[in-house]
């Protein structure tokens, strides 16, 4: 059995209260880091693409992004393992706030590599705001595990919405202080994140982590963090609902990504044709202050479909179960690739299918995240959650950089059916696996189902 004790009060009752404490901050934490995200995705992919002139770059800032969350996913759960949650977290949003810094940047100085290292640095951000949500089961109870992270997962919609839809008034402001239009926008991510900073330490104290005292035979799993990545491996060698549920995770993160980075190029594109263009691949095109505000109003939709229903998400995974949820979110999937793709040349189809697969990504992941928290026993938790989000970070920066050399070679209708072979495979390995541990020792469990061996180096 796991023994949490509470800084002062190590009750039921306490516990709860607790967790509420932990939830409340870090959905606010959340909220006010989302504003940088929304810009950086949104702008990044016209930024790449002025730079370099050619549409096959588009995907070079997204994948930063993904590169660098990966990357960094296992030495921030490492830092969670030896220094709390509060410090890693932090540590990944001051990083990502000098990547806006650089972001801003970018259009006065030029160059693609600066664009591609402060997008790396937003990525780091995009690290931090993925652990919280496995922050948010660190005392969560079984029945509510799925709820208490969707909330989390919930919180960031306001901040990540607001952040595409500010590209205006951030060009604005810009403008008015003499910064490139693509600048003024991160002056409003650089604020957000810092103040997730103080957020985040001010409210999560005591840490979360410090709150839980695993058995002495879970120990040394999270003790070590140098053997994160040796554990993680491990667990998914030995655990076929671990396998399940990273699959999931990865496999929707890889579509979502591809498809929502290549959406602000190809609204470009729609645009530059409407104007008399020749066809797809106009990177010379530049786009107008009325075509960034709708591409900011699609990311923004399209980030509402992410994030917007997750409490509801969890509420559904905790109550109908969680391999029902993932594949729920695989059917959705399947419906968005579908009505972007075939209704590629229409900017109302596009919009749709962005928001479905918004939608699909969230049912697949909030699900899929649930899974592999209860997959494994507590004191392991750490060290999947880290590989977890590493994978999930190879996955989109796949996504990224094949999106775009996708796009040049046969459009936005051709990239929405490439991935929806992956969402299919995905689909059908997932069938394969449920039904296999259905006929053998059950693939969903609230329980600790690995023993101290699957972990050890």
């Amino acid at each position: 059995m796991t023994e949490i004790r509470a800084a002062d009060d190590p009750t039921p009752g306490g516990l709860r209260r607790q967790q509420r404490r932990i939830v409340t901050t870090l959905s606010v934490a959340q909220l006010l880091s989302g504003i940088g995200n929304g810009s950086g995705l949104a702008l990044g992919s016209l930024m790449a693409v002025e730079l370099t002139g050619s549409n096959a770059f588009a995907g070079a800032p997204t994948m930063a992004i993904s590169v660098a969350g990966a990357l960094t996913a296992l030495p921030l759960a490492g830092l969670a393992i030896r220094r709390g949650r509060r410090l890693a977290l932090s540590t990944g949003l001051l990083i990502a706030a000098l990547g806006a810094v650089g972001m801003a940047l970018t259009p006065m100085v030029g160059g693609l590599g600066l664009l591609l290292v402060s997008a790396a640095l937003l990525g780091v951000g995009n690290a931090a705001n993925l652990q919280a949500r496995f922050a948010a089961t660190d005392l969560a109870a079984p029945a509510s595990r799925a709820r208490d992270l969707g909330l989390v997962v919930w919180a960031i919609t306001i901040g990540a919405v607001a952040g595409p839809n500010l590209i205006g008034p951030g060009a604005a402001l810009g403008a008015r202080w003499g910064l490139p239009e693509m600048s003024g926008p991160f002056l409003f991510s650089l604020t957000g994140m810092l103040l997730s900073v103080v957020v985040l330490n001010i409210g999560l104290r005591p840490d979360p982590l410090s709150l839980v005292r695993q058995e002495p035979a879970a120990g040394p799993a999270e003790a070590a963090a140098p053997s994160a990545i040796r554990g993680g491996l491990a667990i998914l060698r030995a655990n076929p609902a671990a396998r399940l549920g990273v699959l999931t995770i990865t496999g929707s993160h890889l579509v979502m990504v591809a498809v929502m980075s290549m959406t602000p190029v190809h609204l470009k594109d729609l645009d530059a044709l409407a104007s008399g263009g020749a066809g797809t691949g106009m990177a010379g095109h530049h786009p107008g202050l009325d075509v960034l505000v709708l591409i900011g109003f699609t990311i923004s939709l399209h980030i509402a479909g992410m994030y917007a229903l997750s409490p509801l998400v969890g509420l559904l995974a905790d109550r109908r179960g969680r391999v029902t949820t993932m594949l729920l979110g695989d059917a959705v999937l399947v419906a968005a690739l579908l009505t972007a793709g075939l209704g590629a040349s229409h900017t109302m189809a596009v919009t749709t299918g962005l928001v479905l697969l918004g939608v699909g990504w969230s049912l697949a992941t909030i699900a899929g995240s649930a899974f592999v928290a209860e997959s494994v026993a507590a004191g392991h938790r750490v060290p999947i959650q880290g590989l977890s989000d590493a994978l999930m970070g190879v996955a989109g920066a796949v996504g990224a950089a094949g999106s775009g050399v996708v796009l040049a070679l046969i459009g936005f209708r051709g990239l929405g059916l490439a991935c929806l072979v992956v969402v299919l495979l995905v689909a059908v390995t997932a069938v394969r696996q449920a039904r296999r541990a259905s006929a053998g020792t059950p693939v969903a469990t609230h329980g600790e189902t690995v023993s101290r061996a699957d972990v050890q180096d």
